[in-house]
């Protein structure tokens, strides 16, 4: 029980739809004790929590609940959480996902994330680092408050912060809650050279065990939507980062 130790009571600001209502997190795990210590956490944020002990009520909670973000254990007693991923991203449903599993090799978190997973908690780990990772998701997917000058508009991609919108060309492009969250970075900072660590510290909020792999896997990804039939905008600087800039 120790490695799961329950949230400190001094929370950031909470989160809420912009409407007020409350976030909808399902919480899904085999060992009882864990859902509900996530559960007792997450309702301090002020957050609506479910919870799921296998991959097809996990499912079926989804079904019904349409929940805003879901916390996703990899070993579960029928379908594994891959599986449970596969078959909400097969159905069209985008919800970003927090990975739970007690593998550490980064074999095992690259896997979960060309999945389709948004981020990864390795057990043990402190129910702070969930709550922290929850609201890094949370906030990437545009589900709170809007904020002004919300469009933005390098060449002629255009990103708008509060509809979660991307084109290019007039064409729409979709992305995952991460793609999404590492093309406003980009393009937040136009003709800058960032680096793999600016990436890394931004878009993930942490150090992915300071490997860089995981910022090369989601530029490929975002060059397949961005730049795939059309003059690239987004440039490897060699040795340096990586750079977006309007095509010529």
């Amino acid at each position: 029980m120790s490695n799961y130790p329950s949230a400190s009571p001094a929370v950031a600001t909470k989160l809420t739809h912009p409407d007020g209502s409350p976030i909808r997190v399902l919480a899904v795990d085999d060992e009882p004790s864990l859902t509900d210590l996530m559960k007792m956490a997450l309702k301090y944020e002020g957050w609506d929590v479910r919870t799921a002990a296998s991959g097809e009520q996990a499912l079926n909670v989804v079904r019904d609940f349409r929940p805003d973000v879901v916390i996703l254990d990899i070993m579960l007693p029928d379908l594994d959480g891959m599986s449970v991923l596969q078959r909400l991203r097969t159905a069209g449903d985008d919800v970003p996902v927090l990975f739970l599993t007690a593998k550490d090799s980064l074999d095992d978190r690259i896997a979960g994330l060309t999945a389709g997973g948004d981020d990864y908690v390795t057990k043990p780990f402190s129910l702070e680092e969930v709550v922290a990772r929850l609201r890094g998701l949370i906030r990437r997917t545009a589900l709170t408050a809007p904020a002004a000058d919300s469009v933005i508009t390098v060449g002629d991609l255009t990103l708008d912060e509060d509809s979660y919108e991307v084109s290019r060309a007039g064409q729409q492009i979709d992305l995952t809650a991460t793609e999404f969250e590492l093309l406003r970075f980009l393009m937040r900072n136009p003709r800058r050279v960032l680096s793999k660590a600016q990436i890394l510290d931004r878009v993930w909020s942490y150090e992915f065990d300071g490997k860089a792999s995981v910022v090369e896997l989601y530029i490929s990804y975002l060059r397949k939507k961005i730049d795939n039939g059309r003059t690239p905008m987004i440039h490897t600087v060699r040795g340096a980062g990586y750079m977006l800039k309007a095509a010529d």
